[in-house]
């Protein structure tokens, strides 16, 4: 007897929601396996820079948050560890935003109603046959694990620190990044809408160090927040809790195969992982899905969406993508912990150079914001 879906998505967060939103969309049969939501834990003080690209995607669905949730960033500063600086903005790109600094609980709100709103999802509570399996769990994913993939991880020796902070200052659409002493690196992100005062925190240290800072009492770690950020973004206060966890660069080495009961392919973090210093983690996730989603969609009427050859196709497509954006990622997270003065050197002076070749800048800010590059 046929299975009643023709996909199982494995995982409900939002590359998962997303793609099952999508795949309804074209008319495709899709069992949704999300894990029910937790009453344990705290507030989730997350937030991704999603690029255009994403924006798109999550707008054929109707899932992008209002401008609070959203907010629009114009400009990026970038402080090297001696000085040097890189600087972008919206305004020499020709764009409204250069990306969007989007609240992940509000975002998975609304992909959640958007699911139970849409007749050919059905969520379900354990794993169900289906013509194409898609594995969405994030890094630790069991699935993965069962189906023998081997996943290839290098970690950095660093822990992400994230919370909220309020500044007294409004931060005026601005991201800020700061290059530190021994290899820390923090981000200061813009919410609450372009007249916004609040900042989501992404601070990447050793483990040493984030267990130092997760310690201190709430003023304490301020005053540390405002001495690495030599105060710019001014006077701040928490507004929400911390949370650390491991980062690492990994890479599934099979995104795609065939089993007894059915073929499988992995998307977002069950298939990668990367730094958070050029904020692209979600925004390959969701590429994932909107290259899967292509594949699926013009497939010739004859092939199943199981097919190993768009499967193949898919993952082709998706590791090239990795290769570019992780591996500079990856490049510059160690240009900038090597310890070496000569490094130091090279790094900053690159980064001065780098600021004042305005076409391969511009080549760059597009290829991260998801737009076609120019000539």
């Amino acid at each position: 007897m046929a299975s009643p879906f023709d996909i199982c998505i494995r995982g409900g967060g939002i590359v998962g929601r997303t793609l099952a939103l999508h795949l309804a969309a074209k008319r495709l049969r899709v069992a949704l396996l999300a894990a029910p939501p937790s009453t344990t834990q705290g507030p989730d003080v997350r937030a991704y820079a999603l690029n255009t690209a994403s924006r798109r995607l999550l707008d054929a669905v109707r899932c992008w948050p209002d401008e609070t949730h959203a907010t629009p960033v114009t400009r990026m500063q970038v402080h090297g560890d001696d000085g040097a600086q890189v600087q972008f903005s919206a305004a020499q790109q020709d764009v409204a935003a250069l990306n969007w600094i989007v609240d992940v609980p509000a975002l998975e709100r609304l992909l959640a109603e958007a699911v139970r709103f849409q007749p050919q999802i059905e969520v379900v509570s354990e794993p169900v046959p289906a013509t194409l399996t898609v594995v969405c769990e994030g890094r630790y994913s069991a699935t993965r694990e069962e189906f023998g993939v081997a996943f290839d991880t290098a970690p950095y020796g660093q822990h992400a620190l994230a919370t909220r902070v309020v500044s007294v200052l409004p931060h005026e659409q601005t991201a800020r990044q700061w290059f530190g002493p021994e290899g820390e690196i923090l981000a200061f992100l813009p919410l609450g809408g372009p007249q916004g005062k609040e900042y989501a925190i992404v601070w990447s240290v050793s483990p040493e160090r984030c267990r130092e800072l997760l310690a201190l009492d709430d003023t304490a770690f301020c005053e540390a927040l405002q001495n690495a950020s030599h105060h710019e973004p001014g006077s701040l206060q928490l507004s929400g809790p911390r949370a650390s966890w491991m980062l690492q660069h990994a890479l599934a080495q099979r995104w795609s195969g065939q089993r007894p009961n059915g073929a499988w392919v992995l998307a977002g973090d069950a298939a990668h992982n990367v730094h958070p210093l050029a904020g692209q983690g979600l925004n390959l996730g969701l590429g994932d899905v909107a290259e899967l989603v292509q594949v699926l969609d013009t497939r010739p009427y004859w092939r199943s969406v199981g097919d190993p050859k768009l499967l193949r196709a898919y993952e082709r497509a998706r590791k090239a993508d990795f290769a570019l954006v992780g591996g500079s990622g990856d490049g510059i997270q160690r240009l900038f912990t090597h310890p070496h003065p000569a490094a130091q050197a090279l790094r900053n002076a690159g980064m001065q150079g780098f600021n004042s070749l305005t076409p391969i800048k511009k080549w760059v800010a597009r290829r991260a914001m998801g737009l076609p590059t120019l000539p």
